[in-house]
């Protein structure tokens, strides 16, 4: 499949790199967090979003919608990205208040824009097919009022991710292009449920997970905005009028930002909307979420240890092990250790159970409060 940004010019791609990835302390912190990191090749996960795009949409094209904190290392890690295509929030406001943003900024360039929403931090082998789904994405969102939102078929009943459940396989519309990816009427959002709930998910076939990932129009994203979220609608027409100019944005972000509603976009506006449909999402995918997330993607060994690390074991099972050491490394000795994680950092070493590893977020807490230690967040 060959895919050109000819002819793309109002396409355009929204990444939304702002988050602090807490879950993955202590490698991940405040001014590296886990999108800035490379834990596998050679590209960060934020490095690697941008490329699964760039055969779709020009590089001008793309936003990044990060914090002040984070914002010299993404311009150094996308040198090529314009520098103002790099846009910092005053304070994480989630995710309904970046995409009203996203919007602000692509209706400054195009009121006939497409826009997808993608997160900056997710794990897509098969860049080919990606892209085919979401260059079918752009193209059915162009074409009409549709909501468009990609969902990723289930491997498994996990309790971690949302579901969206699906209606019909919709037919292609009147005069539209025959895409090669399936759509279907989106039913309903459902929270994350418990394990029962999911295994039934998976079973019927009629579910997917929620990925985050947006595709619609300037247009239908600022209707949607205007009939569920009015105060946010108000706010994109505000920032729409200085997005082409970053320094009057900025000033206007700082005093206004901190006000917006804290709302996520899901509950926002995805699970009030009438007009969403649901790309296929039939590729690999995985949300690193937390430590144990690594082990898919770490060779283990015959006990199941996954380790990143000079590592040593007796009757050790199921662990994961991470050496982020830059200098002087030595080996890592367990013995008897079981559904474990273990990181070593040159300032900070984390121990936690594998059950735990959601708790890890507390533990950033709690470090941040304290004025010895908020140093290693």
């Amino acid at each position: 499949m060959k895919i050109t940004t000819k002819g793309n010019a109002d396409r355009f791609v929204i990444i939304m790199a702002g988050g602090r990835g807490e879950r993955f302390w202590p490698l991940s912190r405040e001014k590296m967090p886990k999108q800035l990191l490379t834990l596998f090749g050679k590209r960060s996960f934020l490095q690697s979003a941008v490329d699964n795009v760039l055969p779709l949409v020009p590089v001008k094209n793309i936003f990044i919608i990060t914090n002040a904190a984070q914002v010299a290392e993404v311009r150094k890690q996308l040198p090529k990205l314009p520098k103002d295509n790099v846009v910092a929030e005053p304070v994480g406001r989630d995710t309904c208040a970046a995409v009203t943003l996203g919007a602000a900024l692509v209706g400054a360039r195009s009121t006939t824009g497409v826009m997808a929403v993608l997160p900056a931090d997710h794990v897509i082998p098969d860049a080919k097919k990606f892209q085919q789904i979401l260059s079918d994405a752009f193209a059915v969102a162009a074409q009409g009022q549709a909501i468009v939102t990609i969902g990723i078929k289930p491997t498994e009943p996990a309790t971690g991710y949302g579901y969206i459940h699906t209606g019909a396989e919709l037919p292609t519309p009147a005069g539209g292009k025959k895409t090669k990816t399936i759509f279907y009427k989106a039913e309903r959002f459902v929270e994350k449920p418990n394990y029962e709930t999911a295994l039934e998910y998976v079973n019927s076939g009629q579910y997917r997970w929620n990925a985050g990932m947006f595709v619609w129009s300037f247009i239908t994203v600022t209707n949607g905005l205007e009939k569920h979220q009015p105060e946010m609608f108000a706010a994109c027409q505000r920032w729409f009028k200085v997005a082409s100019n970053p320094a009057k944005l900025a000033k206007v972000l700082a005093k206004e930002y901190p006000a917006i509603k804290k709302i996520s976009i899901d509950f926002a506006l995805m699970e009030k909307a009438q007009n969403v449909i649901v790309a296929d999402g039939a590729f690999e995918w995985d949300d690193l979420g937390a430590w144990p997330a690594l082990a898919r993607h770490i060779k283990q060994d015959a006990e199941g240890n996954a380790a990143v690390a000079d590592f040593i074991q007796v009757d050790a099972a199921r662990n994961i092990i991470y050496d982020a050491r830059t200098k002087h490394r030595t080996p890592i000795c367990v013995v008897g250790l079981r559904d474990s994680i273990l990181v070593q950092m040159d300032d900070a070493v984390l121990l936690a159970h594998k059950s735990q590893a959601q708790k890890i977020k507390e533990l950033v807490k709690k470090l941040a409060a304290d004025p010895r230690l908020k140093k290693l967040v």
